[in-house]
């Protein structure tokens, strides 16, 4: 039986582990730290299961606001200027690419089939896991103060549209029904049915990983340092803890992947974009649907933890302390969206926390073979999308594992796209 090693134990990880014990292989995952724990990304996004999430982070025009990234430290994309020399090759790659909306509906075309079906897929795992109850399907909204917001975002809204994305439009009547505690400015409304969410997405990628070392998966609490390959053929993945043999080997490392992948013989460009997220723990108010308003650029969603507010992208690497006022602002923000919220909020009852999105300039993650050996495999660098775009990922990779053919095209994910 063909032993693969899954480096990385967060969604990608986790559904990647299942998806290749039910292609008979036998699997060991590494993994330093806690599956689902509070130091991976996989446990503090903003849990949603969002298939119309296509449009890259970078978009026409958003160059110009270069300037003010580096001088707003607190605005919604921020750049530190002591990263900003590090960082600059990939944020030109990164401004590139979203240059003209062409570009932008060639990635959303790309993108749109790694997550069309996600909620369902994700309900599929978790049910495979004993958790169903985590993954929900009500839908997911975007408010706005009026039409004339929304169509500030025509662009955004008529590539969706182009590539199969459905949304039914509410006036201020029916964003009454629909939301009665949300903060009466917001008058326009855009529900997008397909969309789904999860209630706890770190116990969710906990009880994966359990339910993969259940039907047999072995869990190295270890750190991958690099590959052992002869002629081309991998024969171990080196660890902090010694050698393992295997003879396959899958990166998921999340933003920690790029060295990893760079030791396969595959240099790419990886960048982690920083996110926050504050949580009001016991709050007596919130959204019935999961939304997000456009003033704020955060997700508001119902978890098992308490009321979440997710967002935020600053550039300044692995290694910066966090900027906590950053979670303060939407903490502040949450409370202008439901009135009903307790302004004096306590210390104890607010939660915030910071993680790191594994980001590609040009919006895509890299799924496909490492350049020094077919037997390691890239699956990393989903950015924004990588709760909702784990499983069809992990079928992705196991297709590849198998030799068989891939369920959707995987050429605009190959990291021979940086060579």
């Amino acid at each position: 039986m063909s032993h693969v090693v899954v480096i990385g134990a967060g969604i990608v990880g986790a559904a990647t582990a299942l998806e290749a014990l039910s292609a008979g292989f036998r699997v060991t995952i590494l993994e330093p730290g806690d599956p689902g724990g509070e130091q991976a990304a996989s446990y503090g996004n903003g849990c949603w299961l969002s298939p119309m999430s296509v449009i890259p982070p970078s978009v026409p025009g958003l160059w110009k606001k270069v300037p003010r990234f580096l001088m707003d430290p607190l605005g919604p994309l921020a750049i530190r200027w002591s990263y900003f020399p590090k960082v600059a090759p990939w944020l030109v790659k990164y401004l590139l690419a979203g240059w003209t909306e062409p570009k932008v509906l060639r990635i959303a075309q790309a993108i749109r089939p790694l997550l069309a079906g996600a909620p369902a897929l994700h309900k599929d795992l978790a049910a495979r896991a004993g958790v169903d109850r985590l993954i929900e399907r009500n839908g997911l909204m975007y408010v706005y103060e009026d039409r004339a917001q929304f169509e500030a975002e025509a662009m955004a809204w008529r590539v969706r549209r182009q590539v199969g994305i459905e949304w039914i439009e509410l006036g201020p009547d029916e964003m009454r029904q629909k939301e009665p505690e949300l903060d009466r400015r917001y008058g326009f409304g855009v529900l997008v049915e397909e969309g789904g969410h999860c209630r706890d997405p770190g116990a969710y990628v906990a009880a994966l990983v359990a339910q993969a070392v259940a039907e047999g998966a072995a869990l190295k609490r270890a750190k991958a340092m690099g590959f052992r390959i002869e002629g081309g053929r991998l024969r171990a993945v080196l660890t902090d803890g010694g050698e393992v043999a295997a003879d396959k080997a899958v990166i998921c490392a999340g933003a920690y992947s790029r060295k990893l992948a760079s030791q396969a013989g595959s240099d790419v460009p990886l960048e982690t974009e920083r996110g926050y997220h504050a949580m009001v723990l016991d709050s007596p108010t919130g959204p019935r649907t999961p939304l997000m308003p456009y003033d704020g650029k955060m997700s508001i969603t119902w978890t098992d933890r308490g009321l979440r507010c997710a967002g935020q992208v600053e550039i300044a690497g692995l290694d910066a302390a966090p900027n906590w006022k950053r979670a303060g602002i939407l903490r502040d923000h949450l409370l202008r969206s439901f009135p009903n919220l307790p302004r004096d909020l306590p210390a104890e009852r607010v939660r915030f926390w910071m993680g790191h999105r594994p980001s590609m300039p040009d919006g895509l993650p890299c799924i496909g073979p490492a350049a020094a050996s077919p037997d390691v495999l890239l699956a990393f660098g989903h950015g924004h999308v990588g709760l909702v775009a784990g499983p069809r990922t992990a079928r992705l990779v196991a297709a590849m594992l198998t030799g068989g053919a891939p369920e959707i095209p995987v050429d605009p994910f190959t990291p021979a796209r940086f060579a």
